[in-house]
């Protein structure tokens, strides 16, 4: 194939971003971008029973949020629009017309009610179910002058009924599936809606799709969409199917067994560079022993060739490794806006807080933070003294005479005219101790925990420094007499 690659991405707004779709998203991104080809999104919307706007919207947030901005499509535009099946109708009325004119499909009136006796009579005899093929023979003038006469219709393929048809899978090889166990699928229905296979191909057709990303479960229908390109007589593209994601268990991803949406991991605190990583490597390889990767090393490795046939099991803990080491490699100014939301949401006021000092904040805490909410826990009390104190902290650290002790400390952060720098002042707690006899976990581990309400953060002097002494004075007052009193 010469022509540039031209993927897409075609989901259909019923419900949440499976992290399963958003991995046929990303390796079509991948494959376009190393190709130096096209992704485009299409929406394919033509079961109108299902169909739900709020899906539709958070589809689009969450490719966004993924890092996965298409070419072409919704939203976009592009020279092959509209991108929304339903907005394409007479496109497929059109084309289903040419294939009705060539022999190559057909009108078929039979009802409802006879299709449902015909699959029960079926059924009972221990038969396969399928179309009869009743309406394939009708004369071609009788069927127009039916239609035109306002007798509902679809509109079926004709499939050849002996042979077969095998297609090229570029993961697993060659395909083949007897003719004869595919029956004459309705191509047009009498709502003037086109199938998932008739619009399928028509628009990947249309938009000049080279190829195809998709999940294995759409291996029964691509016999089906080969029969339908060459009754319009035109190049297929070629076929890649991606294996499924399982779940740790091995049964199906879903969200039933924990979170199974792009959404679901977004709302838990993971970052987008992170959850693309690690989807990326489900399924695929760079051919060496590399795990984290930026984009743009991703794209320089994809090839179709290092992606496997086999199932791959979605492992939150590995997610949750790759989400900290993510945290901990992203440049500190990537983590100030995320780090701005969760402080927000957990009501801590930041508007007032300047970007240089909020990088000093997340540089100091993020060796423990894995998903982002634990910012909160790590660093709300920045911008708010402790109201409690951790018990099993106040248990090892308050003793009998840490209140006196403490009174030296408050004492000389109040008197302190030094430079306002964690080394400078960790030289003088460190001199505090050693003028007064003291070890250094007499005074620092309860002057950590009246600082913060913990005993585990960043260096205490770099927490005065950050507090000021004042504000250290403060809380230092504050802890004894909430501690004192217990």
């Amino acid at each position: 194939m010469t022509r540039p690659v031209r993927v897409r991405f075609a989901p259909s707004p019923t419900g949440y971003l499976h992290v399963g779709g958003a991995r046929t998203a990303l390796f079509n991104w991948l494959f376009a971008r190393a190709q130096g080809g096209q992704f485009l999104l299409r929406i394919e919307d033509t079961d109108q029973t299902r169909y739900s706007p709020e899906a539709l919207h958070d589809l689009l947030r969450d490719l966004k949020w993924l890092g996965l901005q298409w070419d072409e499509g919704e939203g976009v535009g592009g020279p092959h629009g509209p991108y929304t099946q339903s907005q394409r109708l007479p496109l497929y009325q059109k084309a289903a017309e040419e294939l009705i004119a060539k022999g190559a499909a057909y009108r078929c009136f039979c009802s409802a009610e006879r299709l449902e006796a015909l699959r029960a009579e079926q059924t009972a005899a221990g038969k396969p179910t399928g179309y009869d093929r009743r309406c394939r023979n009708i004369d071609p003038g009788e069927s127009l002058r039916r239609a035109q006469a306002g007798e509902p219709f679809v509109v079926r393929l004709k499939v050849p009924e002996e042979g077969e048809t095998t297609f090229h899978d570029l993961l697993r090889g060659d395909i083949t599936t007897p003719n004869a166990q595919l029956d004459d699928m309705v191509l047009l229905k009498r709502d003037g809606f086109p199938t998932y296979h008739m619009a399928n191909v028509v628009d990947d057709h249309d938009m000049e799709i080279t190829h195809i990303l998709r999940g294995d479960e759409w291996i029964p229908s691509t016999s089906r969409h080969l029969l339908l390109y060459r009754a319009f007589g035109w190049e297929p593209p070629q076929f890649v199917h991606l294996p499924v994601i399982l779940s740790p268990s091995g049964g199906k991803l879903s969200k039933r067994k924990g979170a199974a949406s792009v959404g679901d991991f977004r709302d838990k605190g993971y970052l987008p560079e992170a959850l693309f990583n690690f989807l990326a490597l489900l399924g695929w390889g760079p051919g060496d022993d590399r795990e984290l990767m930026t984009k743009e090393e991703m794209v320089a490795a994809f090839t179709l060739d290092r992606i496997s046939p086999k199932s791959s099991a979605f492992d939150e803990t590995k997610l949750e490794w790759f989400n900290e080491q993510t945290v901990q490699r992203l440049p500190v100014e990537a983590l100030v806006p995320r780090f701005r939301e969760v402080l927000g949401k957990a009501g801590v006021d930041l508007s007032g807080e300047d970007d240089a000092r909020l990088a000093r904040i997340v540089e100091a805490v993020r060796p423990r933070v894995r998903l982002l909410g634990d910012f909160a826990a790590q660093a709300a009390w920045y911008f708010r003294a402790p109201s409690e104190y951790d018990p099993k902290g106040v248990k090892r650290a308050w003793k009998e005479g840490t209140s006196a002790n403490l009174d030296l400390v408050a004492d000389a952060l109040s008197s302190w005219n030094g430079p306002m720098d964690g080394e400078a002042l960790g030289a003088m707690l460190h001199g505090l101790c050693e003028k007064n006899g003291l070890g250094p976990g007499q005074v620092m581990m309860p002057l950590r925990l009246a600082l913060c309400g913990a005993l585990i953060g960043p260096d205490v002097s770099s927490i005065v420094a950050e507090l000021g002494t004042e504000e250290s004075a403060r809380r230092v007052r504050a802890a004894q007499a909430a501690l004192s009193a217990e």
